[in-house]
């Protein structure tokens, strides 16, 4: 890569989002996490305290800022923390070097996440989370440890349905992508910028696109584009 071009990858990304979705965002991320830490503090803790873990913000800025991203749906949330939690005690547990546990939680949680389908970026911020604070969590034992990330984990699937469902234009969580219909004739027509743009502007949640998000865009942006050809040579 050219040192030009390098340089010109820093710039910032401009997001395709209104100024009132980034402030919904905002506030509903804040709301989320008022609430889990009250529901934490509320529930029954016989022994040991159920901790606000610091990965359930990361996980706030999926679940408030791009609710329909992939990662953020409910599989990938509740699992995502949870088998990555279950690495992270398990290399504090039996690897003795501190700082090869942490190397070995952060990898094994994302392969596991891959493996299991349940790709969540903040969960290996859980896993690194329970090397960082061996003595504690070792002292409370993994089933304890467990409870805590499943807590933390299951509030905020409930707050983030309850809250993005209660906002425009927002569905929480969203259906695995379905195969889209084959056209009846072939469409010749290639979609122009200005049909992307369009088809973005009319989502007014910020989309976090995967492969999947992309082929719908693509072909809305196609039938779009067939029409206004089929309109021309009316």
């Amino acid at each position: 890569m050219k040192p030009v071009v390098l340089f010109q990858s820093f710039k910032p990304h401009p997001l395709p989002a209104t100024f009132a979705e980034k402030l919904r965002s905002g506030m509903a991320g804040g709301l989320g996490i008022f609430l889990l830490a009250g529901a934490l503090h509320l529930l029954p803790q016989p022994q040991f305290p159920l901790l606000l873990l610091g990965s359930m913000a990361a996980s706030a800025v999926l679940l408030y800022a791009v609710p329909h991203s992939p990662l953020a749906q409910p599989w990938n949330l509740v699992g995502g923390h949870l088998f990555s939690a279950i690495c992270g005690w398990l290399s504090m547990a039996y690897v003795g070097d501190p700082l090869l546990a942490a190397g070995v939680a952060v990898g094994a949680a994302i392969f596991l996440m891959y493996v299991l389908n349940c790709l969540h970026p903040p969960g290996a911020a859980t896993a690194l989370t329970l090397v960082l604070g061996a003595s504690q969590f070792q002292q409370m034992g993994l089933l304890w440890s467990a409870l805590i990330v499943l807590a933390n984990a299951l509030i905020s699937l409930l707050l983030a349905l309850l809250v993005n469902n209660f906002l425009p234009r927002r569905r929480y969580p969203q259906m695995p992508p379905k195969h889209m219909p084959a056209a009846e004739k072939p469409l010749m027509i290639i979609p122009q910028q200005e049909d992307l743009e369009w088809v973005l502007t009319q989502q007014d949640s910020l989309l976090d696109i995967s492969i999947d998000d992309l082929t719908e865009v693509y072909w809305l942006a196609q039938q779009r584009a067939q029409a206004r050809f089929d309109l021309a040579t009316c």
